[in-house]
């Protein structure tokens, strides 16, 4: 590792950490060269698979794509960024552990309208709307009266 003061290559690790999620290890480092500390970071180089896309295009598995349309659909309702990035956190690890060189998107799409119907009603039908291309309002309605069906099978209020 080169040292950012003198781009020295020798320098030696004086302290390593695991991070809280033990995804990465921290280590200070000290120069022996100029004598200055610094502080490197090392993951695992993480392999994600290549998402098919519906009209078969592929492009990098994407975390922040995942967030943002989340976001979109959760925009002024009661669902917190935090709880946003830990689904997107738990997405992209489930998607790497399967081992897969590509996914379709609409696996990735269905967990994340799973999710959605979970949390909120609104953020689900915003999400839904897009994602599953409602072509006019009669579609739109019967996404509806699909979530009061299923609330009066739940025995939720309407």
């Amino acid at each position: 590792m080169k040292c950012p003061y003198c781009t020295k290559i020798d320098n030696k690790v004086i302290d390593s950490r695991l991070s809280k999620d033990g995804r990465m290890i921290r280590r200070r480092r000290e120069c022996l060269q100029c004598g200055r500390r610094f502080t490197t970071y090392e993951k695992l180089e993480e392999v994600l698979p290549l998402v098919v896309k519906k009209d078969g295009r592929r492009e990098p598995f994407s975390r922040e794509k995942i967030i943002s349309g989340i976001r979109k659909a959760c925009q002024k309702r009661p669902v917190s960024i935090t709880r946003i990035e830990e689904f997107a956190d738990s997405l992209e690890l489930y998607f790497q552990e399967l081992g897969k060189k590509e996914i379709d998107s609409t696996d990735i799409g269905e967990r994340v309208i799973a999710r959605l119907r979970e949390w909120d009603e609104v953020a689900y039908v915003r999400f839904a709307s897009v994602y599953r291309q409602f072509k006019d309002i009669n579609e739109f309605m019967a996404e509806l009266e699909d979530i009061l069906r299923a609330r009066k099978t739940n025995g939720e209020p309407s």
